[in-house]
């Protein structure tokens, strides 16, 4: 359940796991302050959508079995992201089976809510005709350099590394992509902006297959499209205080989110016997422990498609029609051969009646396609493309004048130009001698690949660091000094590796290890490596330091998107500690839940300095928000007040 000032703006709902604890945890609350800061005029159109749910409540009859077209941008930036066609098509199978449900799960609704658990009557497919009304499988890939999206929506838009949302009133848009910092998935609210309308998941707690425990059973995306259909946490977002609402008269009131799998009952709020309805997909419980809407949610939800519904134009969209393609099929059967560095051959099906076809091939990364028109077979070489690189091609047929739709589009990647030049050095006896100060790219080639390189270390230039850059997948680092391992960098996913050895040990047999977790490996995409030294230390943050021991200066940083807060919750005394990397004007205000400003300070921080400092004594216990602003960069954390 949520404050009634969560009416007043559609915000995105960003959910978090804790990888410590394996807690789902959502930041609704501050990403409302900071959109209700940026554009308080959205606070009519949620009120607009908000009393047509309430009249909606009020009829009887007018309800429908909605089916939703959703396309699924998948954006990735190594293979392991670039998430398959089953994956995909196991989540929208969960939301069908959680929406209409006929979730296996559904009898571990305790009896005492079987009463109000509902059919949502929704429906989701996957669209098979695009904006342009050609045939598609819903599914669109790009490459990215991106490696790790947030919240500011930059995974939404071609410009800024991701892919552009479809027309929001046909479509469902799903990115789905590498979340930084933990975060599992966001969506945003009906009223929002039509370029960033739709849903956010990472890959890996993305459908059932290959995803990753306790939120593998596709149940994010379940609890996010709740959101983007107008469901609220269920709990109120209002801390412990009960006094809370989503607006849903079937909900009980609860104190706060629950995690894991509580046990039955799980009581709050003086809600007993049957307590607080921690299944609900609205919760925080782990995906095995999910397995209901109410019908009060139901009523929300079916309130958009009806008439003067945020979401009407959605219930009568073709997106789930094949397109008209006048008898001429769309080409099948596409596949890439003979790929070289610079050369590939698209090939496909024939299409009966079909005298000639027209190719259409890009790098995946552009947004623009070349034409290849006129061709009389079923197959067509590519020269002159770029190593290592992805490309997509999709082909149309002509049957005599009447063309098809495109096909679906097919994705190729052109060998590497990584000559892997020290090969082989597959062990630490036959290291290869490398040049120090020097990048250069290689690769783990197979599971079975590892790469040992060799360096020294002088007495004038006993400071060594070590870098492993451009990763393609989780590739480790390891440094010796002959056999004696001296150093280890193993950070997860495709973070970049370093290690950093001060005032080491004079040596010619330092030896670097590089290698795949559990066995990763690509042999179309190179690492870089580079092994430097010098007489003056490292910053063993990794940053650099000039010859005179100068630091480089850099832009402030918040660090993990944010700012230190505590104690929180906080008595008489609270201080915000804000990361500074160099000297910066910063302004600092502690809201209400209306977003008054209740107290505020503002100063020029130098380097080194961090920490603001408030009395609370005259403020009333209550849930706030603390905001910092530095320029154009602003932050906003929740805070707890108890005397």
């Amino acid at each position: 359940m949520f404050q009634k000032f969560l009416l007043s703006l559609t915000v995105l709902l960003l959910c978090v796991m804790t990888a410590s604890a394996q807690h789902r945890n959502c930041a609704a609350e501050e990403v409302l302050q900071q959109q209700l800061l940026n554009n308080p005029a959205m606070r009519q159109e949620i009120e607009r959508i908000e009393e047509h749910a309430r009249k909606f409540a009020e009829m009887s009859n007018d309800r429908a079995v909605v089916t939703i077209p959703v396309v699924v941008h998948v954006v990735w930036y190594n293979n392991t992201q670039n998430i398959s066609d089953a994956e995909i098509q196991s989540q929208i199978d969960v939301l069908n089976a959680d929406f209409r449900r006929t979730n296996a799960d559904a009898n571990n609704t305790p009896a005492a809510f079987q009463g109000v658990a509902a059919d949502c009557e929704i429906n989701f497919c996957m669209a098979t005709q695009d904006p342009s009304g050609n045939a598609t499988n819903g599914i669109q890939r790009r490459q990215t350099t991106v490696n790790g999206f947030s919240t500011n929506d930059n995974v939404k838009f071609f410009s800024t590394g991701g892919l552009d949302a479809w027309d929001r009133n046909k479509y469902l848009n799903i990115w789905v992509c590498n979340l930084s910092g933990g975060l599992l998935g966001y969506a945003q609210f009906p009223g929002g902006p039509a370029n960033t309308d739709g849903v956010v998941c990472d890959y890996a707690y993305f459908g059932t297959i290959n995803s990753t425990p306790p939120f593998n059973k596709g149940r994010t995306a379940t609890h996010e499209v709740g959101h983007w259909l107008n469901c609220y946490h269920i709990w109120g977002d209002d801390g412990v205080s009960c006094n809370g609402t989503d607006n849903v008269g079937d909900t009980p009131n609860q104190a706060d989110e629950n995690y894991g799998c509580p046990t039955f009952p799980q009581i709050s709020c003086s809600n007993g016997p049957n307590g607080d309805m921690f299944m609900n997909y609205m919760d925080y419980t782990d995906d095995a422990c999910m397995n209901l809407f109410t019908a009060g949610q139901k009523t929300r939800m079916q309130s958009l498609f009806s008439a003067g519904g945020a979401r009407e134009a959605l219930a009568s969209s073709p997106g789930c029609q094949p397109p008209n393609n006048n008898n001429c099929n769309a080409p099948t059967g596409l596949n890439a051969t003979n790929i070289t560095q610079t050369s590939a051959t698209c090939n496909w099906a024939a299409v009966t009646g079909a005298t000639t076809y027209t190719l259409e091939w890009k790098k995946n990364s552009d947004p623009n396609w070349t034409v290849v028109a006129g061709i009389n077979g079923t197959s067509h070489n590519l020269n002159g493309l770029v190593a290592g690189t992805l490309y997509d091609f999709r082909v149309k047929a002509d049957c005599n004048g009447n063309p098809s739709n495109y096909s679906s589009t097919a994705q190729f990647t052109t060998a590497s130009n990584c000559s892997d030049q020290y090969e082989p050095n597959n062990t630490n006896g036959t290291a290869k001698d490398v040049p120090i100060n020097t990048a250069f790219t290689a690769q783990i080639a197979s599971a079975t690949d590892k790469d040992y390189y060799r360096f020294g270390n002088t007495s004038s230039q006993k400071n060594i660091k070590v870098e492993l850059t451009t990763l393609p997948l989780d590739y480790d680092l390891k440094l010796y000094r002959g056999t004696t391992l001296v150093g280890t960098s193993e950070n997860g996913g495709t973070q970049d590796e370093l290690i950093i050895l001060n005032n080491a040990t004079v040596s010619t047999n330092y030896k670097a290890y590089v290698y795949g977790y559990n066995g990763a490996w690509s042999n179309t995409q190179c690492y870089t490596f580079k092994a430097s030294r010098r007489s003056t230390a490292w910053r063993t943050d990794g940053s650099d330091v000039d010859d005179l021991g100068e630091e480089i200066p850099v832009e402030v940083v918040f660090e993990n998107a944010g700012f230190g807060l505590f104690p929180n919750p906080a008595t008489d005394q609270v201080i915000v500690d804000v990361p500074m990397e160099r000297e910066g004007n910063v302004s600092v205000a502690i809201l209400d839940p209306s977003g008054k400003v209740a107290l505020s300070q503002q100063k020029t921080l130098d380097k080194g300095e961090s920490q603001f400092t408030f009395q609370l004594s005259n403020l009333p216990n209550g849930v706030y928000f603390v905001q910092v602003r530095n320029g154009e960069l602003a932050h906003t954390r929740k805070l707890v007040i108890q005397h």
